[in-house]
């Protein structure tokens, strides 16, 4: 009978080391992807578009702040930083190291609920229902962060628009404020697009359909996203569990067509909340978006 004891403990153990490695390697196992995207007129250069989403930061993170600053090897054109960037009061200063090195870059910024407002326990399984109660912590002094990327030269697109050059091209942009908390006035930058423009781009913290559908039916090019973490915990060959917004589970990560002419990309992130410090089968990650002419 001794295999009636032998399961449940290599169950007990296999357990175990799945949440050893999603709290103990996987959560830190920093990883860039790549992408291409069809959406430049022929013969034009291709651009490239670093995103960083979702860094959660708190003052002692230093391997992270390390190798997003080592980010700026890659030497992009334009940086989009896509919300949830503090996890503690003290934060700010440590995410401003981890991203001096690209603040000389032309760049945007939307903000997420974790910039608003700090992180606090939750059950869970409260992500499997979309109407759950949100939970927001203590303020968060979002403002300064805001104020040293402005004054750094790069947009703030809470339900803004503006124009930036970078890589001798015209980006148009547009931005919302975090749908997730419902803050978002899509119909504050909504209407017709620059035709001069070579590449009209959105963001969004949260990619909730309703600001998907208002950026693809005044028909940007690309829209950029995070929230998600891709799922945060991903099942091999089933993808994410949850999303943790109204988007599906299909498209809480990477890159995907949302509409005929309109590209979305939904960045995982590269950090979690203090109170949920785990991954598994989804790498935190930053991505390479390569614009190229369209086929």
């Amino acid at each position: 009978m001794r295999w009636r004891t032998a399961l449940p403990l290599a169950v007990l153990a296999a357990g175990t080391a799945t949440v050893g490695y999603a709290a103990g390697v996987e959560r830190t196992h920093w990883t860039l992807r790549r992408f291409d995207v069809p959406v430049l007129e022929p013969d034009a250069e291709p651009l490239r578009i670093l995103q960083i989403s979702d860094l959660h930061m708190t003052p002692g993170q230093r391997s992270k702040q390390e190798w997003v600053r080592e980010l700026a090897a890659l030497d992009p054109d334009f940086v989009a930083l896509t919300g949830d960037n503090l996890a503690h009061p003290d934060a700010v200063p440590a995410v401003v190291h981890a991203l001096q090195p690209l603040l000389d870059r032309p760049g945007a910024t939307v903000f997420g609920s974790n910039d608003y407002f700090g992180p606090r326990p939750k059950n869970p399984l409260k992500y499997f229902d979309r109407n759950h109660e949100k939970v927001l912590g203590a303020d968060l002094p979002w403002q300064d962060l805001r104020d040293v990327l402005v004054d750094s030269g790069w947009a703030d697109l809470t339900n803004r628009r503006a124009t930036v050059k970078a890589g001798g091209r015209t980006i148009e942009l547009a931005g919302v404020d975090d749908p997730h908390l419902g803050l978002d006035d899509y119909p504050s930058v909504a209407g017709p697009l620059d035709p001069a423009a070579d590449l009209h781009l959105g963001l969004t913290h949260s990619p909730e359909p309703r600001v998907l559908d208002g950026f693809a039916g005044d028909g940007f090019d690309l829209v950029l996203a995070g929230h998600t973490h891709g799922g945060q915990l991903r099942v091999p060959f089933y993808g994410a569990l949850v999303t943790n917004c109204g988007i599906e589970r299909g498209k809480a990560r990477g890159l995907h067509r949302w509409a005929a002419g309109t590209w979305l990309h939904v960045s995982a992130g590269l950090g979690t909340s203090p109170y949920a410090p785990v991954r598994f089968a989804c790498p935190p990650e930053a991505s390479l978006l390569t614009l190229v002419p369209r086929s």
